[in-house]
């Protein structure tokens, strides 16, 4: 019997030893003109077990087209008109439960929101470069889209700073190029957390997402419940 014993321990050690790893994920994305590269690496156990993920390159031609689905109903028209020119009176009670329903759905939200929130300031980032050229050809317009572009990197590293945890000092550079079209990019982020955290992250927003389901009453929100 002792060694089923020795087996529960080796395999509470192991799952100990799993909620404990540290994964380090570095996201490295390359934007050259029309073509874009995408790379994931996952690291944990000091290199010891490694996985990365790449994303074919992607080329957009000037002449390429965006399909947009539109969806149609089947049925005959005599029905769909009924609809149309239908009425529906809206009742006190009806405006009341439509308004409780907003607030529903707010609570929901924002719970989802903490949970998130709560796993992201457990993430530390332990590396982020990012590095710009640009240039449209004209000096002045050169300059201004260079300004827009320091203001979206700051607002997107001062959110990357609100949310997580940064353990380095983000390098960030933008080239100008007044003389030539040109549009480059690359972005190499790294954070790390731990593997029992994003776990129970998980199983937080699971438990979340079937337990605290909004309770809709209001008949818009109801329909449109009952269709998705």
């Amino acid at each position: 019997m002792h060694w089923i014993f020795y087996l529960l321990l080796l395999f509470l050690f192991l799952i100990i030893l799993i909620l404990c790893t540290k994964l380090t994920i570095t996201v490295d994305i390359q934007h050259v003109e029309d073509n874009n590269h995408f790379k994931i690496k996952l690291r944990a156990w000091f290199g010891l077990i490694r996985y990365t993920i790449e994303i074919p390159l992607v080329k957009i031609d000037d002449d390429a087209n965006l399909v947009v689905k539109q969806k149609q109903n089947v049925g005959k028209e005599k029905n769909n008109d009924s609809v149309a020119k239908g009425t529906e009176k809206v009742t006190p009670e009806e405006s009341l439960h439509f308004m409780q329903d907003i607030r529903e759905i707010t609570q929901h939200i924002v719970g989802l929101h903490g949970i998130i929130r709560s796993f992201l300031k457990k993430v530390k980032v332990i590396k982020l470069e990012w590095h710009s050229q640009l240039g449209v050809g004209d000096a002045a317009h050169t300059g201004i889209i260079t300004g827009a572009a320091w203001g979206i990197k700051g607002g997107v590293i001062s959110l990357i700073g609100k949310y997580m945890k940064v353990k380095t000092t983000p390098y960030v550079t933008i080239t100008p190029e007044f003389n030539q079209v040109c549009s480059r990019m690359k972005l190499e982020c790294m954070f790390q957390f731990r593997i029992g955290q994003a776990i129970y992250a998980g199983i937080q927003f699971i438990k979340y997402w079937k337990g605290g389901r909004p309770k809709l009453k209001s008949k818009q929100f109801s329909t449109y419940t009952n269709q998705s």
